[in-house]
């Protein structure tokens, strides 16, 4: 089921031909029949249970990226955690302002 709803994603995209991969749209795709339906079907259950299982071993090739450009990380590891703390302070920012945005725009919209 999980690469039936992947490869649904990857034609749907192609055949609309819009810029979006088609693994994130078979997620999204999966997402919403999985709200429709409101529990996973068993297959679901069971294909997504033996993956979180195992999710510890997709961490593995970042581990071993970190391990054999070790030399480039050291070199440049300043501008690396700036370049990191600056792109979570800003996310978090543009998040915050989004949502009191929209909770303000909520609360207008049910109080008329």
């Amino acid at each position: 089921m999980l690469v039936l709803f992947h490869q649904l994603g990857m034609w749907l995209m192609h055949m609309m031909q819009w810029p979006i991969p088609g693994g994130v749209a078979g997620m999204v795709l999966l997402f919403l029949s999985l709200l429709l339906f409101k529990k996973p079907p068993t297959v679901i259950a069971a294909g997504s249970g033996f993956l979180l299982k195992y999710l510890a071993l997709l961490f593995v090739p970042a581990g071993v990226g970190i391990m054999l450009l070790f030399d480039l990380l050291a070199n440049e590891w300043l501008a690396m955690l700036v370049s990191m703390v600056l792109s979570t302070v800003i996310s978090l920012v543009v998040t915050g302002l989004l949502l009191q945005r929209m909770v303000k725009k909520t609360n207008g919209s049910t109080q008329s």
